[in-house]
């Protein structure tokens, strides 16, 4: 159950095309490697059309040094996993103008910076992003304000550097068409990771993307990732990782320090902990469908009880602001990007008013004294994500 708390659009993936893919009749044209692609593009895309792409560019390493621009991001971010997704986050497209509200409001206030995937509703939470941007925004310059990164599913069977070229054009036309600002490998594969790095520099050589990054990598990963990427002239822009009150592994294992001695920005993804930083949740109200186990555990846990306390201690010396935006604060003092969701426009106003105050030393120093007696909570090795590349020997992942 904790596999599917973590990564749930790989698993339902997997679930809902793998098994019927593999069970498909074979055809003299079809590989059925090629039968499994076909199926990945037409459940993200939400129809039977498999577009046609030409092959990606074979770019070598010793091309022409490209000017990698640094990346620019707002303090904050929004998550769109929830976008699309109806078994974990039980997205209904009946609440479709209340996911357009939560985008006009974050770019009236100029922080449209949204985190989205591939695998989010099986495209589904592109394609309501690209949709959002092209009938709302009504000048260029509101266009270019708006900023979405999203991510290469590094699934098995992709196992070139033109499957991330393949499915990046999937993902530009979803979004309306334009190249995508931060474009990143979802997470690790147990092979081929360092083709899918000549795959994002094919993307952004080809005017694709603007940046590249990653996500889920751990210190090794992204060391590797990042110099072969300079070997092209693209800088690795951004390492998209867990990190929260209730997961500290990063703070713990050196991968936060070692993204920041690479300039390599942190976007720290579920800052609020699948919704149990928020206050929202106790052992009598615990949330439906696979989060609830996980509450089971933190409520066995006298920490968690303790960490939510000084919570509500360090939110009365603000005007009492919601418990979330504690957690979120926290996050940006360890000098993250924090993309916590948002699917209503009481949740983004929320979010996003977290700028308007700022985390004091002593109570910081106080939630990380909480924080890290909890352990209720997901640990790195409940993550399904591959350790180590078996053909490389290299370490992937580590929290």
């Amino acid at each position: 159950m904790n596999i599917i708390v973590v990564a749930p659009p790989l698993l339902l993936l997997l679930s809902y095309h793998l098994c019927d893919a593999l069970s498909a009749p074979s055809s003299s044209s079809n590989t059925r490697r090629d039968f499994l692609e076909s199926s990945i593009v037409a459940a993200a895309t939400g129809s039977s059309y498999y577009p046609s792409y030409a092959n990606a560019a074979e770019s070598s390493t010793g091309s022409t040094a490209v000017s990698s621009p640094p990346l620019s991001l707002p303090p904050i971010g929004l998550g769109a996993w929830a976008w699309g997704d109806s078994v974990f986050w039980g997205y209904d497209k009946k609440n479709d103008d209340d996911l357009r509200e939560v985008f006009d409001y974050a770019l009236s206030k100029n922080l449209a910076f949204f985190d989205t995937a591939e695998l989010y509703g099986l495209g589904r939470s592109e394609e309501l992003l690209g949709k959002f941007r092209k009938e709302d925004c009504t000048t260029k310059e509101e266009e270019e304000k708006v900023i979405i990164a999203s991510k290469f599913g590094a699934l098995p069977w992709r196992t070139k550097r033109e499957d991330v070229v393949k499915a990046c054009k999937a993902s530009v036309k979803r979004l309306g068409g334009q190249p995508i600002d931060l474009y990143q490998i979802h997470f690790p594969n147990a092979w081929s990771n360092e083709d899918y790095w000549d795959g994002l520099a094919d993307a952004y050589d080809q005017g694709l993307v603007k940046a590249v990054g990653v996500s889920n990598y751990g210190v090794d990963a992204v060391r590797a990732c990042h110099a072969k990427l300079a070997e092209r002239g693209i800088k690795l822009s951004s390492n998209q990782i867990q990190m929260s009150l209730l997961y500290r592994w990063p703070l713990e294992n050196g991968l936060l320090d070692a993204c920041k001695e690479l300039d390599v920005k942190v976007l720290s993804y579920s800052p609020l902990a699948l919704g149990f930083l928020t206050g929202k949740y106790n052992k009598s109200n615990l949330p439906s469908g696979p989060r609830a186990k996980i509450g089971k555990q933190l409520y066995e846990d006298d920490a968690y009880d303790n960490l939510l306390a000084v919570m509500t201690d360090v939110a009365a010396n603000h005007n009492a602001i919601p418990l979330s935006q504690v957690a979120i604060n926290w996050a940006i003092a360890k000098g993250t990007t924090p993309i916590p969701g948002a699917r209503t426009i009481n949740q983004v106003k929320q979010n996003l008013a977290t700028l308007e105050w700022t985390l004091t030393a002593e109570e910081e120093k106080l939630l990380d004294e909480a924080s890290a007696k909890v352990t209720g909570f997901i640990t790195p090795d409940k993550n399904p994500f591959p350790h180590a590349d078996k053909d490389t020997g290299l370490v992937m992942y580590d929290s």
